[in-house]
């Protein structure tokens, strides 16, 4: 069996990759460099003069070569490596006719445990849709940002003490509504600096959240190794990281209880699994970070099935527009406008929280036919938050 061609297919935010191969069996995979897809597209065509004619069973080799070969990373770069590597072992898959985590390990577990997407604009939506969250059958909500979900088109301002007690008090007020039965994990998307962050987890601890997700930005490892240390409240991150070394750094810091693993941009199934079964001999569980499409969530699937320090899913809401798009849309953005779910063949249901692993062979999710005429490509706009004095906020 050889691949005879790879196509890159974008389809409304998303971009998936097709690995066809002489036998009859192609593969798909997703890029997760959300705002850079057009750069990833090109790296798969890079990529694509290297693969025509290879083996396509040849998973791990491929996946040395390409991270290997220019010496460069980066989202854009790893975006196409993962999206590659998840269509490969798609392929693999339905080769030899059993679903990739029962082909990696064997499963070890029957059913992934999910948490649902919640937001709100306001102290009383955000808490109403963690009440919907649990009648649905959720025993974990997440993307929980007890600073809200304001459009990125409106100024920021707000003082210290305003900005810590009032984001501790709807994590109250969340508490009070949904009960010990339901884990918070409350995202912080780099909004705190280090002081600020150790603050919020001392008085939010009490509320007992299951993690707080990203406090700061990611790029100084010491920081969060200094946040994880004082913080009463287990520390996740690692959704930007696309290496296993910067895993392990993070790692030999202490500074996580969490990996967020990025299956579509750390380098896709294999390189999920590589940085699972690192933190797993440090005693880190993972939490793969999963804003993207249906087609990533059945990679993420396959991924927590098969490795033993597993911890919980983001399970984002497919029958609307992107996540990506969604916390980052404006004050007109329509976002019911499309649904993911008109894209693909196949979505995991989610039972008592809980959602169904795929049977049928590979990733056991396709595309529909001539998904990316059906649902044109659109480029993401540039939309980042302004303080009220001009300056960059991250949110």
């Amino acid at each position: 069996m050889k691949i005879v061609d790879i196509k890159v297919l974008p389809v409304n935010a998303f971009l998936y990759v097709k690995v066809i191969t002489d036998a009859g069996i192609y593969g798909i995979g997703e890029s997760g460099a959300w705002g850079f897809l057009n750069a990833s597209a090109e790296a798969v065509e890079t990529f694509k003069t290297y693969l025509i004619g290879k083996d396509p069973l040849l998973i791990e080799h491929h996946w040395q070569y390409m991270y290997r070969c220019f010496h460069f990373r980066g989202a854009a770069i790893m975006g196409a490596l993962s999206a590659i590597d998840i269509a490969l072992w798609d392929i693999a898959g339905k080769h030899y006719g059993v679903p990739i985590y029962k082909l990696v390990n064997g499963q070890c577990r029957d059913k992934i445990r999910t948490y649902y997407h919640v937001d709100g604009g306001t102290t009383e939506e955000l808490v109403e849709n963690c009440k919907k969250a649990k009648k649905e059958g959720y025993s974990a909500i997440g993307h929980l940002s007890p600073f809200l979900d304001e459009p990125r088109s409106r100024p920021w301002y707000e003082s210290y003490a305003t900005m810590i007690n009032e984001a501790v008090d709807r994590v109250r007020l969340i508490r009070e509504a949904v009960g010990d039965e339901v884990d918070l994990c409350l995202e912080l998307h780099r909004r705190m600096k280090p002081g600020e962050a150790i603050a919020f987890a001392q008085k939010v601890a009490q509320y007992t959240p299951f993690f707080l997700e990203d406090p700061i930005i990611p790029d100084n490892l010491d920081d969060m190794a200094w946040i994880a240390d004082h913080s009463p409240v287990p520390i996740a991150t690692g959704e930007r990281l696309h290496t296993i070394q910067e895993f392990q750094m993070l790692l030999k810091r202490n500074a996580i209880s969490y990996a967020r693993t990025s299956v579509c941009v750390c380098g896709g199934i294999s390189g999920a699994r590589k940085i699972a079964h690192v933190a797993e001999a440090n005693g880190v569980l993972i939490v793969p970070h999963n804003p993207l499409s249906p087609i990533s969530t059945v990679a993420c699937l396959q991924v927590a099935a098969s490795v033993e320090n597993f911890a919980i899913a983001e399970m984002p809401d497919h029958a609307a527009i992107s996540a990506t798009e969604r916390y980052t849309s404006t004050d007109t953005m329509d976002q019911k406008s499309f649904s993911q779910l008109d894209m693909v063949t196949w979505v995991p249901k989610v039972e008592n929280g809980f959602a169904v692993l795929p049977e049928t062979p590979g990733l056991g999710i396709d595309l529909v036919e001539d998904a990316e005429k059906k649902f044109p490509f659109k480029r993401r706009a540039i939309n980042t938050r302004l303080h009220a004095d001009g300056s960059i906020v991250d949110q």
